[in-house]
């Protein structure tokens, strides 16, 4: 199972595939099309056990769910359910350093040289603009042999999520900062210990006063531990002939911290996405740092249609509109979060997989993105979003 986390071999079975009905978190008004492509996603070979998306517009919201929150209960996938983000973590990272910029703690143009000299000279020159936009070249410390051999022999291992850069500190940059785009999980990991160094306290206080606080979120934390809090999605993946496996709680988040450590529902998540990519969060001027975006460059997972990557943030032009967001996958889990320029329209889609090693299954999701992308898009009126306001 370890090995298998380590490869992002993971893929989960294919589950049952038929629509639950109206539950206490639907609009009642759902788009019966919208609920077929999640169902098709979940009975897909290697489909996820469950998966749920959240449209919102303008405070009304709609939910569709198909398959389970755990294998074996029937039991349905909910708003409230905890749930890891991933990568998304990556945009609350992004949140938090582009509140500080906006406070003039921190500033677009400071230098690991300048806020963490401790880190190896030859990184010194690197911004945190670049860090944020993965343009840094910092080599990724999960890709490092050890670090990958310690969480072979121990997925619950407690690291040092502040000295994960260790891994990698005898390394050079990949290439000279600036000059081309690679994702790397070690950028964000450099962006919180900056906020932290600009401003004396630990990054998860920062979370709950710059994000969660200011956005009204309730359920999201950043955990040190491999426990979920209750409820949850399960999250699975499977080998060949063998029955699907719960991995959950099988790897510590102190791993990942945050480049992919948190913790959330999909509920917080569509809220908070509404915020940090509307112009609730950040001012204008510290907005169009942030969207300026670098065609070509991929979420990772890639999110739907076009990708283009800005500050903490992705733009994913399909043949609808445009959305604003981020993707994430980790074992038994592969989460979209995306919403509207002025925030007032969100789609998030968690699925209870990795299928990010799985072409057939990732090219769905995609389609499946694009799919709810349109339906938020698309203006047919209020009939089609019912009368219902926000509840989680």
């Amino acid at each position: 199972m370890a090995a298998a986390v380590l490869s992002g071999g993971v893929t989960a079975p294919a589950a049952a595939a038929a629509p639950p009905g109206p539950g206490p978190h639907d609009s009642g008004h759902g788009d019966p099309a919208l609920q077929r492509a999640l169902a098709e996603l979940v009975a897909a070979p290697g489909g996820p056990p469950g998966a749920i998306a959240v449209l919102t517009r303008d405070g009304m919201r709609q939910v569709y769910r198909a398959g389970t929150a755990e294998v074996g209960t029937g039991r349905p996938l909910r708003p409230g359910d905890h749930m890891r983000v991933a990568s998304v973590a990556k945009a609350f990272s992004g949140a938090v350093a582009l509140s500080l910029v906006d406070r003039r703690a921190l500033d677009l143009d400071d230098t690991i040289g300048r806020r963490l000299p401790h880190l190896p000279a030859a990184w010194h020159a690197v911004t945190l603009r670049q860090l944020l936009q993965h343009t840094s070249g910092l080599p990724d410390f999960s890709k490092s042999q050890a670090f990958q051999d310690i969480v072979r022999a121990d997925p619950r291992h407690h690291f040092d999520s502040r000295r994960l850069l260790d891994f990698v500190s005898g390394r050079p940059l990949v290439f000279p900062p600036g000059s081309r785009y690679a994702y790397s999980n070690s950028d964000n990991i450099a962006v919180a210990l900056m906020a932290e160094e600009a401003t004396g306290r630990s990054y998860e206080s920062l979370l709950r006063q710059l994000v969660d606080r200011p956005l009204g979120l309730t359920s999201t934390s950043l955990p040190q531990g491999y426990r979920l809090p209750r409820p949850f999605l399960h999250g699975y993946f499977t080998a060949p002939g063998e029955p699907p496996e719960d991995v959950s709680e099988a790897i510590s988040a102190s791993g990942a911290w945050a480049s992919g450590g948190i913790v959330s529902t999909p509920a917080d998540l569509s809220r908070f996405i509404g915020g940090y990519a509307g112009p609730e969060l950040l001012s204008p001027a510290t907005r169009r740092a942030q969207q300026d975006f670098l065609p070509g460059g991929n979420s990772e997972p890639a999110g739907p249609g076009a990708n283009a990557a800005g500050l903490g943030l992705f733009r994913y032009t399909t043949r609808c509109g445009t959305v604003l967001g981020h993707t994430g996958n980790t074992p038994g889990y592969t989460q979209f979060a995306a919403a509207t320029r002025d925030g007032r329209r969100t789609v998030t889609v968690s699925v209870t997989s990795q299928v990010s090693t799985n072409p057939a299954l990732l090219t769905r999701l995609r389609a499946t993105e694009e799919h709810f992308v349109c339906a938020l898009l698309n203006d047919r009126g209020p009939g089609a979003w019912g009368m219902r306001p926000w509840r989680s």
